[in-house]
């Protein structure tokens, strides 16, 4: 039986009122779902390999922070 979502905890909604999972939701899920999820702690290994590398370098780009 899986336990009802907390908002903050395992989501928050975006400016654009889009549910977003968080990473705590995904580690607990335990795999990639192959989506491009915001949050994947599993570095996309189930996106396909074009959007997958595409989604890596922005994650980069992003934790690098502006120059």
């Amino acid at each position: 039986m899986q336990l009802p979502l907390k908002e903050h905890i395992d989501f928050y909604y975006n400016r654009d009122g889009y549910m977003v999972f968080t990473e705590k939701y995904h580690l607990e899920r335990g795999y990639c779902c192959g989506n491009g999820c915001k949050h994947c702690p599993f570095d996309y290994e189930n996106v396909p390999e074009q959007k997958r590398a595409r989604l890596l370098a922005q994650r980069r780009q992003q934790e690098k922070g502006p120059d």
